[in-house]
């Protein structure tokens, strides 16, 4: 990672200082302040008024305690947050995550991205995050219908088209929207579709939104491959992950030609060299809700699964990480060199450590950075909310070819931004400088306070 300009480098030091222990944040901090000191240096009005320390601070930060009944009938506490960072481009925006691993640290790391990736899409929306430590691995329907009506009782308050707009993430699909849009529903007596993205297509939501990211990713990759004359046709691919983002990843590599031999999840992975059957990962991720292990022992005779393993030791061309934050670090971004791969294309928040970007940099493998090879989700989410406003619906052709031109649009900015600033190639720098720009132009229209 870039070394601070001089200006940045006090910023950065208070914001450690006020986020102790934080460290997904202070690394989200220092991906974005690192690539932007050329842009002060060609506009240094960008650094009046505090600009980028306001920046760096949430407008929002909410915590609240969740209690729920189980299924013996006692009562569990979790802990709730939303982080609404900043509202400069339009109501707040982004996903809420469900898994034991959520705190503030996370939350904030998240909404800090969010906010440049959705100015990347070029929407009228802002960044936020949220979710809770609650885990929904082994609860029963009625468990987590009613965690979710506990977490809505509380965040409701907070909600509201023009306001702020979740959406799902990690541990939250449309069995929970439907569950959190059905208790605000009952509580503000309006049906107040905008309220919530990811809805179910019978009760507003959009073609797409399921395969949005997944294959949003997969598009943004695609024309990264383009610039060198390449495209996904015969290209063996490593997918990490099979959550609703690795399923539609690699749907779409397999429609353009691709042939996705790995994909994973907490417990291991699985390899299967002539290409993952998606419609019996689909069955066993969706309809069964199923360990990655059972895909193994159902095609014993092609598959092989590898518990506890590192996925990024298979052998690939492009390697797409669709699973969590920091997920392949420095050794496997080694590995993955060694043995090959052309591209990396984030689908996943941060999936690659700092020491990884780095080496697929050095080694002048095409990189596309989650706020922008990700912005596919809450791109549709934006298309699911202008449905809503109009009460409109639309095919899911229409809907799709949308989405490609969206993320066609945000590789273009992303390049044509490293170009101007002198880096060619570098779509981790076009990403941050693009998408901080765009922020900060609305922060400085609308004044200080």
């Amino acid at each position: 990672m870039s070394p601070l300009d001089e200006k940045l480098e006090p910023i950065y030091a208070e914001v450690l200082r006020r986020n102790a222990g934080e460290l997904e944040f202070h690394q989200a901090v220092r991906e974005v302040l690192s690539s932007i000191g050329l842009v002060i240096a060609k506009h240094p009005d960008y650094a009046d008024q505090a600009l980028i320390e306001r920046l760096c601070e949430p407008e929002r930060q909410i915590i609240f305690r969740v209690p729920w009944i189980d299924d013996k009938g006692q009562v569990q506490i979790n802990r709730g947050f939303r982080v609404c960072f900043n509202s400069a481009l339009g109501p707040y925006k982004g996903g809420l995550r469900f898994h034991p691993s959520v705190n503030l640290g996370i939350i904030k790391f998240l909404g800090f991205e969010q906010t440049f990736k959705n100015a990347l899409t070029g929407m009228p929306i802002g960044g936020a995050k949220g979710g809770s430590d609650f885990d929904p691995k082994g609860r029963s329907e009625m468990e987590i219908m009613r965690f979710c009506q506990s977490f809505m009782t509380e965040l409701y308050r907070h909600l509201g088209e023009y306001t702020d707009v979740p959406a799902g993430d990690i541990g939250v699909g449309q069995r929970e929207i439907g569950y959190m849009f059905g208790q605000y529903k009952r509580i503000t007596n309006r049906y107040e579709s905008g309220v919530l993205t990811g809805k179910g297509l019978t009760w507003g939501g959009s073609q797409v939104r399921k395969e949005a990211t997944g294959y949003g990713a997969v598009f943004f990759v695609e024309q990264m491959l383009k610039t060198r004359g390449l495209d996904f046709e015969g290209k063996k691919v490593v997918v990490s992950g099979s959550g609703n983002v690795a399923i539609y990843t690699i749907e779409k590599i397999q429609e353009l030609g691709g042939r996705v031999i790995a994909c994973s999840d907490s417990d291991g992975y699985v390899v299967e060299e002539s290409g993952i059957d998606l419609d019996l990962l689909k069955e066993i991720k969706e309809v069964r809700r199923e360990r990655i292990s059972t895909y193994a022992k159902l095609r014993k005779d092609t598959a092989d699964y590898v518990p506890k393993g590192r996925i990024w030791d298979v052998p690939c061309d492009i390697a797409m990480p669709c699973a969590t934050q920091n997920e392949l670090n420095g050794g496997d971004a080694r590995k993955l060199v060694q043995n090959g791969v052309i591209a990396v294309g984030e689908g996943a928040n941060m999936p690659c450590t700092p020491d990884a970007v780095q080496i697929f940099q050095e080694a002048n493998v095409l990189f596309g950075p989650g706020k922008a090879t990700n912005a596919g989700g809450v791109a549709t989410s934006a298309l699911e909310m202008q449905q809503n406003a109009s009460r409109d619906s639309w095919t899911f052709e229409e809907t799709e070819q949308r989405l490609a031109t969206i993320m066609r649009q945000i590789h273009d900015r992303c390049a044509e931004t490293a170009e101007e600033y002198g880096m060619p190639g570098n779509y981790v720098a076009g990403a941050n400088i693009a998408g901080f720009i765009r922020v900060a132009e609305a922060m400085r229209a609308l004044g200080v306070i």
